[in-house]
């Protein structure tokens, strides 16, 4: 029987992190950074808690339930086993996350070295890129494996080499804190880290960590919870260093390139000052292929769950139409697209902290009660707090959010979804 190595570990753990590595990490902590000045540190904090923190705890879980993302919805009954799936799918997928990938591509690998841009620049880039990504999608596995395991190390070298370029000879001192990061630094920070859907991924991508476990024969439900565990360290420590870094730059670059619309310029901006023309050149290559082979991977891996869901569909009309709509959502440009996501992830992300931290604490059993009250509880708050994000419904439940308990700090969801799972579990007693 084959025995699993430190290797194997190390070698599972190297693969998670580049799975995570895409467009988001790369974008959002120097926005962070730029917005939070001198509380970049306590900005940053609350950014890896949701950005690093729940991610690992989500591998986790799935390894805890020894399935997928289906089988820790199952906890809270089957309508929702079927509804909140796609709707990870669909954040990661077509609506934020496939489209995210040919936006920050242009924004880093094109937009730069463009003297007058233009939303035909963005149309036919746009076009090359979600066609090769459906062209390749048809037989993602080989390219995907082969260029990540070439490209991480590579762009983790050159993120290096700009962080130490960065704090050798910084280009600023942080400015003052703008907006919220003036007054609660660590929590918008908080809220911050939902966009890099590290989180909702990491219950998606979970099931390649277990596959990947039983392949080299790790079996027994403890050895995975073991395993799972330091491969998601292994991950996360990655995160950390490349979140830090970026945050870092990004809070000394104000005085030299000024406040930027989107992380993708400003990532750019620091490149062009710190490494010159030729250090540009090698990033944007190294992130325009990196968002290539991410959205290759998220446009398999959505065509896949539809062709699981619905065998009879053809998985090239699947992922065809997939290309196609991520194509149309990228020609947003990449700062409507972020805010067209924040109202999707305000209400997904308490829903999936709640299944991620309540399956830490072990199976409650067979009744799922407190599952459902908790679930309930966070999805009262958080849709209408997704939907107070958009122009039409802004003022519409923002007294009713006002009134609630930590509704300052972005936790108004916590208060009803512990209640929730009170009822929950005095419902499951009694009923025992």
């Amino acid at each position: 029987m084959r025995v699993f190595s430190s290797k194997d570990t190390i070698t599972i753990g190297l693969m998670m992190f580049a799975l995570f590595l895409g467009a988001g990490n790369l974008i959002f902590p120097p926005s962070l950074g730029q917005a939070a000045g001198t509380s970049v540190l306590f900005a940053t904090i609350g950014f890896l808690v949701t950005g690093v923190g729940l991610p690992i705890l989500a591998i986790i879980a799935i390894a805890k339930t020894g399935g997928t993302l289906q089988t820790v919805s199952e906890r809270v009954g089957p309508i929702f086993s079927v509804i909140f799936p796609l709707s990870v799918y669909l954040a990661i997928g077509p609506l934020f996350g496939i489209p995210r990938t040919g936006s920050v591509a242009y924004e880093i690998g094109l937009l730069p070295y463009l003297e007058t841009p233009s939303r035909l620049t963005l149309f036919l880039f746009t076009v090359c890129f979600f066609g090769i990504s459906y062209w390749l999608s048809l037989n993602p596995s080989k390219l995907v494996g082969r260029i990540g395991k070439v490209l991480t190390p590579i762009l983790v070298a050159v993120l290096a080499v700009l962080t130490v370029t960065g704090i050798l000879n910084p280009m600023g001192s942080p400015n003052p804190p703008l907006t919220a990061y003036s007054d609660f630094p660590f929590f918008t920070g908080f809220q911050e880290g939902y966009f890099t859907m590290d989180a909702i991924a990491a219950l998606v991508f979970g099931i390649i960590v277990i596959s990947r476990l039983k392949e080299r024969g790790v079996t027994t439900p403890s050895e995975l919870v073991k395993r799972a565990t330091q491969i998601s360290f292994i991950a996360g420590t990655g995160l950390v260093f490349v979140y830090l870094s970026l945050a870092y730059l990004g809070a000394t670059s104000v005085n030299i390139i000024g406040y930027q619309e989107n992380g993708g310029t400003i990532l750019s901006g620091i490149s062009q000052q710190l490494l010159g023309s030729k250090g540009l050149i090698l990033l944007s290559v190294i992130i325009t292929i990196a968002c290539l082979t991410t959205s290759v991977g998220l446009i398999a891996a959505f065509g896949e769950y539809i062709q699981r869901s619905m065998p009879k569909v053809p998985y090239e009309l699947t992922t065809g139409i997939i290309a196609l709509f991520s194509f149309f959502m990228a020609n947003m440009g990449l700062t409507q697209l972020i805010q067209f996501s924040i109202p999707m992830l305000f209400m997904i992300y308490p829903i999936a902290i709640v299944l991620i931290l309540y399956t830490q604490f072990g199976d409650f059993g067979k009744d799922s009660n407190i599952y459902k009250g908790s679930v309930i509880g966070a999805a009262i708050v958080s849709i209408p707090d997704g939907l107070s994000q958009t122009v039409v419904f802004s003022e519409t439940f923002l007294p009713f959010l006002q009134f609630l308990p930590f509704s300052n700090i972005g936790l108004a969801w916590l208060t009803p979804a512990l209640f929730g799972g009170v009822i929950g579990y005095f419902s499951r007693s009694t009923v025992k």
